[in-house]
């Protein structure tokens, strides 16, 4: 009997020693049994995208000069010399921001010159360069953006910001005037760069876990650019998930721009787009996602007994 207490020493001096290392160890273990790991807060999203117009119809003012341009595709392509496009987001719980930045430059391409009070009319050659650059602060309402969902999950996403447009026009003739006199018009050029306020919502909804319908609507400058300043965007597509993080997306758009001073010797330009947009979008962070579908608590797999 005596020997017991004698016993006990070693056993309790052992658990004095070995339990502290253990502590820290389950300070740090998931105090819950739930089976759902803890969700980023941050997330974000990258797309990749090529808007290729079916029809641009558009003028272009310099100094009171005015050209009608209409054009194809086709037409678009053989004067293409450059264009760049992407958009993006980042995310924290509900609130983030979001950019889209669009960039083309066009060489020369036949226009149709009108003369002041229709004096005169020949064809003109109209350069184009046009970079369309916005910024905004937005407010997600819904399920956070993913390439995988349940159907019937949705989101919508209205935003306020900027849009910052830079253009640069060049305008050449040989103009036919009254009484059959020619008259050589030089070159004119023009560039402007401003600042408009945006408003605008994005939406989207799974019709299946991989595939997605969207749509997208925006307009900005409300006139406060110039006596005309107004653009826009109108675009609906769907988009397929290819991985469990990226889309393809494929939509119908519509892209239009108005600016002019408003001068006696004006100088503006307008362009109206529509036609079709392909693009890959990537998603980041959030929940840890499976190989078919997202992982919300009423789709999660039940575990055995």
């Amino acid at each position: 009997m005596n020997n017991r207490p004698r016993r006990l020493v070693p056993v309790l001096a052992g658990l004095a020693l070995g339990l502290p290392p253990l502590w820290p160890a389950a300070g740090l273990a998931d105090p819950g049994p739930g089976p759902f790991p803890a969700v980023n807060p941050w997330s974000g999203t990258f797309e990749l995208y090529g808007f290729a117009p079916l029809r641009t119809t558009g003028t272009t003012t310099i100094r009171g000069l005015e050209a009608e341009v209409d054009q194809d595709l086709g037409e678009i392509l053989d004067v293409l010399r450059f264009a760049a496009s992407a958009r993006g987001s980042i995310e924290k719980d509900r609130v983030g921001l979001q950019t889209d930045l669009w960039y083309t430059s066009l060489g020369d391409s036949a226009g149709r010159l009108v003369g002041p009070r229709q004096l005169f009319t020949t064809t003109a050659d109209v350069g184009q360069t046009l970079g369309i650059y916005d910024f905004a602060l937005r407010y997600r309402f819904g399920e956070r953006e993913s390439a995988l969902g349940k159907p019937g999950t949705y989101s919508v996403i209205p935003y306020a910001g900027i849009r910052l447009i830079d253009g640069s026009l060049s305008l050449a003739a040989t103009l036919d005037g009254p009484f059959g006199r020619t008259l050589l018009e030089p070159t004119r050029n023009f560039q402007r760069t401003w600042v408009q306020p945006l408003v605008g919502t994005q939406a989207t909804v799974f019709l299946s876990p991989r595939l997605r319908a969207f749509a997208r609507g925006d307009i900005g400058g409300f006139g406060l650019g110039g006596q005309r300043d107004l653009s826009g965007n109108a675009q609906v597509g769907l988009g397929y998930a290819i991985g469990d993080n990226t889309d393809l997306n494929l939509s119908w758009r519509y892209m239009g721009l108005n600016w002019n001073n408003g001068d006696q010797q004006a100088n503006g330009f307008s362009v109206n787009m529509n036609g079709i947009e392909v693009g890959v979008k990537f998603f980041f962070g959030g929940a840890p996602r499976g190989p078919a579908v997202a992982a919300t608590p009423d789709t999660a797999p039940l575990v055995a007994p």
